[in-house]
């Protein structure tokens, strides 16, 4: 599996603009393939949103998050996205 964290700048906009567009892109993550798990990300203080993705493969994250969805994003958000990648060797899940 690997874990892709993605962030961008979000200085400028409020809370409820950020999380009412994250919203907007509930249905498009939900059926994407190879996505195990999707967390979004918001940071007030350090004015950064994002979201944590939990991928079958690199391939798939790299798929998702092509420059056409990063144009996107950047027009969205007001800034581009940096990426992060790793590998997930183990995973603990602690709730049932």
């Amino acid at each position: 599996m690997i874990c892709e964290i993605v962030t961008f700048d979000i200085a400028g906009l409020e809370r409820d603009e950020v999380l009412a567009l994250y919203e907007k892109t509930l249905a498009r993550w939900r059926a994407w393939p190879g996505l195990i798990r999707k967390m979004y990300l918001y940071d007030e203080e350090g004015g950064r949103g994002g979201g944590i993705y939990l991928w079958e493969s690199r391939e798939a994250a790299q798929g998702a998050h092509d420059a056409e969805w990063c144009a996107m994003a950047e027009r969205l958000y007001g800034s581009a996205p940096k990426f992060d990648f790793y590998e997930v060797p183990v995973v603990l899940e602690n709730r049932d």
